[in-house]
């Protein structure tokens, strides 16, 4: 299994101090992507045996608990749901008070119609999800946590 990267202190993918995981491969191929170096899903680096102990010890590093963040490539795509699910399941389970973010190149109607019984399971854990594919005609770069005018800020028990 592949993925592009963790970053311990992200202060741009979510509100306030996140760790960051980067899911490694997308289909979208959106033009302009700023992560189109995830998109080969044979690309990144070997997910290490000890991910989800590094994403703990990130989490709480130096006495504070930080928010968590799933980026891509795309996360929700057939070939990463059953990744995001197990670690998105693993950091609700072992931090449940903390905000956990999701961007997806999908919308959540579209999501919400697959019959993929993971994607459902992961969204019910997420409590943010950006959706929609970034569209180039529509970059905004004053738009919280998006990039383009299209794409969408969901929270969990308002808008899904």
């Amino acid at each position: 299994m592949k993925y592009a990267g963790l970053m311990k202190n992200d202060l741009a993918d979510g509100k306030g101090v996140c760790v960051s995981f980067w899911v490694q491969g997308c289909p979208l191929h959106c033009k302009g992507c700023h992560n189109s170096q995830t998109w080969d899903f044979n690309g990144g680096e070997e997910l290490p045996h000890d991910i989800l102990d590094q994403i703990n010890a990130a989490i709480t590093a130096q006495g504070v608990e930080r928010n968590f963040s799933v980026l891509g490539g795309e996360p929700l795509c057939e070939e990463n749901i059953a990744l995001t699910h197990q670690i998105v399941r693993h950091v609700r389970e072992r931090f449940p008070g903390i905000t956990i973010y999701c961007w997806s190149g999908y919308y959540l109607k579209d999501l919400l119609e697959r019959d993929n019984p993971l994607v459902k399971a992961t969204l019910d854990l997420v409590n943010v999800l950006i959706d929609g594919p970034f569209e180039l005609n529509k970059r905004d770069v004053t738009l919280e946590l998006r990039g383009s005018t299209n794409q969408g800020i969901k929270y969990k028990g308002k808008d899904f």
